[in-house]
């Protein structure tokens, strides 16, 4: 169940990962929704348990990255 809280992370969190897409990839924010809510990020990005959330916008778009060019969701490593 996705609390209150985190609910309101990620409807703060998309938009500034969307601007990241549209900024790196020069393409249409509708292609950078498309593109960001079909990859396997969004969906372990909505799994509060993973912590992906904790990461900044850059770095998901990194993540998201190595995904386009892989086909895998490579989880960051923690320092």
């Amino acid at each position: 169940m996705i609390t209150i809280e985190f609910k309101a992370t990620l409807q703060m969190l998309v938009p500034m990962i969307v601007q990241v897409i549209i900024k790196k990839k020069s393409i249409s924010a509708v292609s950078a929704i498309k593109m960001f809510y079909l990859s396997k990020l969004y969906s372990k990005l909505e799994i509060e348990k993973t912590k992906l959330w904790h990461l900044s916008p850059h770095a998901l778009y990194e993540l998201l990255e190595i995904e386009l060019q892989t086909g895998n969701l490579v989880f960051p490593t923690e320092a």
